[in-house]
């Protein structure tokens, strides 16, 4: 079953001009797309810089106005035009991890606070502090630390923050857009561990943008290629990467730095 269903979706912007003379120019970001996530899956989104991942990402979450083309979440259509309450829906079935954990958490919140903000924008129920709690339990860290601010808390400890703010309210979705590339070599592992523990216990459909080939063969079990905002090759990760059958994908694959062997 199919959670998310994108049909025809792309993405055109207006060059802008630089001279009164100069003709209206429309730039492609994403050209018309199919793409079909099952509940329960995991999908990592690879290309390079510009190639349209971020764009496709953002049209999915109804975060920007498709050109062309229609998504569906559970089986609902998502208006990209429709006012922020009208799309409660919507958020309340996705959660969003961003590549910056510091920029991505208002220095002026404490770390509760900060967590606890989805469930008071999403007008969910409850005892909001338990759960607080409850979830950074989930993420490996003290109930104690929701007094702290950002600043008191270390690169990896931010990051289990916003996968805490995302997770809190329960959504069927976790989207993470380069959420590992900010961390050093030991925290990134750490996070990847714990994605793949949260994917497990909270039964979340994983949606994953990313530039780093080893995260996305660790944690999703289909790949998505894009290059220049079309896809070019699509399937399971282990047929993608060990047996790519584009050029492109080869050459992301020949560009992963190796170590040379001792004995080299």
């Amino acid at each position: 079953m199919s959670l998310i269903e994108a049909r025809g979706l792309s993405r055109e912007f207006v060059v802008p001009k630089r001279s009164p003379f100069e003709r209206t120019r429309r730039q492609t970001a994403l050209a018309p797309t199919d793409l079909d996530v099952a509940e329960g899956s995991s999908v990592g989104i690879i290309g390079e810089s510009g190639s349209g991942k971020s764009t496709l990402v953002r049209l999915l979450l109804g975060l920007d106005r498709p050109t062309a083309g229609t998504v569906e979440v559970g089986g609902r259509r998502v208006d990209a035009t429709a006012s922020a309450r009208s799309l409660h829906w919507l958020r309340r079935q996705t959660g969003l991890v961003f590549q910056d954990p510091y920029a991505s958490l208002d220095p002026r919140m404490t770390a509760g606070q900060i967590i606890r903000e989805p469930l008071w924008a999403l007008g969910i129920e409850g005892d909001h502090a338990d759960r607080v709690r409850e979830v950074l339990g989930q993420v490996g860290l003290e109930p104690e630390m929701a007094d702290r601010y950002p600043h008191e808390f270390s690169g990896g400890q931010r990051q289990r923050i916003a996968l805490a703010r995302a997770i809190v309210h329960r959504p069927r979705i976790l989207v993470g857009d380069e959420p590992l590339s900010a961390l050093d070599v030991t925290v990134r592992a750490q996070i990847l561990e714990l994605l793949i523990e949260l994917r497990r216990t909270a039964d979340l459909t994983l949606l994953l943008v990313s530039h780093d080939i080893g995260v996305v063969q660790n944690l999703c079990d289909t790949v998505v290629v894009m290059k220049d905002g079309h896809v070019v090759e699509r399937g399971t990760t282990a047929d993608v990467l060990l047996h790519p059958t584009e050029d492109y994908t080869r050459a992301l694959l020949a560009a992963i730095p190796v170590l040379p062997h001792p004995e080299d």
